[in-house]
């Protein structure tokens, strides 16, 4: 049978006709894909040109309201992180795809993208919207070679009476980078590292708040994220910071990044492409920036604390509502999002697009890409399974900088509980303006959703 793939080149060969199509894609590295590798290989396949807007992550939200409510059909595709789809669906932005997906017999291979993507990122009100095309989740990236040592080993299981080995709870993740700091720090090493800049932050305590059992809202729809668990994680990360190299509250992807691949941390917690890069599998000039791996070779790979680690973010293809060539933007992501060409695609080096296939994860080329790929992609096939969903709202963005704005006072040195409280009092305003009711409908469509909390 022909592949999905091939279905939209003939397809798009036939309506191409000089046309070009506009992709909204995420600034920097990701966009390097469409510009180097998909979209010049799509143009040669169909005659149909690619026409790449970069937009930073943080402003492509706004960006794509603002050209819809323009309505001057600039974007014909775009890129979305799953959490704004009930925002973009409402507003009425985003093409419902169900028609073209069966004229185009795509459905079965939909069928074989990872379950959790598949059932929580695609859909709004039962209606395909998106596909999930980048498989975003947070996974534990530590030393073997420290964790393997047995002098240090002896002297852990002495003091704590356990062995020394990946955290499975956050009082072990204490605890083991105490210990391992005040063991290596003298040689440049520390326990561990973290994000803490509060863009960052605010996927780290969503992921650590409902490990720890906490929900974000009670059955009257009010905020309780202030509630004991809340309170619990900000104390906790503030105390962690003790034993982290100095200035890591101000870490950020890159910082983070530099501190684990030179040795400098025992242990981390970050996306996939960071598996990539401190294995060295970085063979590019665009990726020049990042340091030489000093631990290739020497890292594995686990869930993080609380087995349920954050699907961060992520990507999902869909088709702008405004567009004027709807069914060829439409080929276009149906081709990016097949199983032939995505399996290439998350296979770059440079593009930072992560396994969200099953096949991804089994692929014999990929597991032959370092010694311990199979482990690695073994490590994300879990949290796959077992990852936490992006709280999605209306107006998601409005609770989420009410929460990195609570992060930067946390590291300002202000109390916990009271921060929280106010970042409560902020949701509950922002619940009011959207409308009571209104709110709680989508906050439970979400809820309802199997990765929305973790299963008891």
């Amino acid at each position: 049978a022909q592949s999905a793939a091939q279905k939209a080149v003939d397809a798009a060969k036939k309506m191409c006709n000089g046309k070009t199509i506009t992709i909204v894609w995420e600034a920097g590295l990701q966009s390097l894909d469409p510009k180097n590798f998909s979209g010049p290989m799509w143009e040669k396949l169909t005659s149909c040109k690619i026409n790449v807007v970069e937009v930073p992550t943080a402003e492509m939200f706004t960006k794509i309201m603002q050209e819809f409510r323009a309505g001057t059909g600039a974007y014909d595709a775009l890129n979305v992180i799953p959490s704004w789809m009930p925002d973009l669906v409402q507003a009425g932005a985003l093409e419902p795809l169900d028609t073209m997906v069966d004229k185009y017999t795509y459905r079965d291979e939909l069928q074989k993208i990872a379950s959790t993507y598949r059932d929580n990122q695609m859909k709004v009100n039962g209606k395909i919207y998106g596909f999930p095309d980048d498989g975003d989740v947070f996974i534990m990236y530590y030393r073997k070679d420290i964790f393997a040592d047995a002098a240090l080993r002896k002297d852990f299981k002495a003091k704590y009476s356990y062995d020394l080995a990946p955290p499975t709870t956050w009082k072990q993740f204490s605890e083991i980078g105490q210990f391992l700091t005040e063991k290596l720090k003298a040689k440049g090493t520390y326990g561990a590292s973290q994000f803490r800049e509060p863009g960052y932050g605010n996927f780290m305590f969503q992921e650590r708040f409902r490990n720890e059992g906490g929900k974000f809202f009670d059955a009257n729809m009010k905020a309780t994220i202030n509630g004991p668990e809340g309170v619990k994680v900000f104390t906790e990360w503030r105390n962690e910071n003790k034993f982290m190299p100095p200035g890591v509250e101000k870490f950020g992807f890159v910082e983070n990044l530099a501190t684990f691949v030179k040795g400098e941390s025992a242990m981390t917690i970050s996306w996939p492409p960071y598996g990539r890069f401190a294995a060295g599998y970085i063979k590019d000039e665009a990726m020049k920036w990042v340091p030489e791996s000093k631990v290739a070779g020497k890292v594995g790979y686990a869930l993080p604390p609380g087995g349920h680690p954050e699907l961060a973010a992520g990507f999902a293809l869909s088709v702008a509502s405004t567009s004027k060539n709807k069914e060829l933007a439409y080929l276009f992501i149906q081709w990016l999002n097949s199983e032939e060409i995505s399996m290439q695609r998350v296979q770059l080096p440079y593009a930072l697009r992560d396994p969200f296939r099953d096949s991804h994860f089994t692929s014999k080329e990929y597991l032959a890409k370092w010694p311990d790929a199979k482990d690695y992609l073994a490590a994300l096939q879990a949290g796959s399974k077992s990852g936490l969903l992006d709280l999605s709202l209306i107006q998601t963005d409005k609770y989420e900088e009410a929460l990195r704005q609570g992060i930067s006072r946390l590291w300002a040195g202000e109390d916990p509980k009271k921060i929280l409280d106010d970042v409560a009092k902020s949701w509950d305003e922002t619940t009011k303006k959207v409308g009571l009711d209104k709110q709680k409908a989508v906050y439970s469509a979400w809820a309802s959703k199997g990765g929305a909390y973790p299963k008891k």
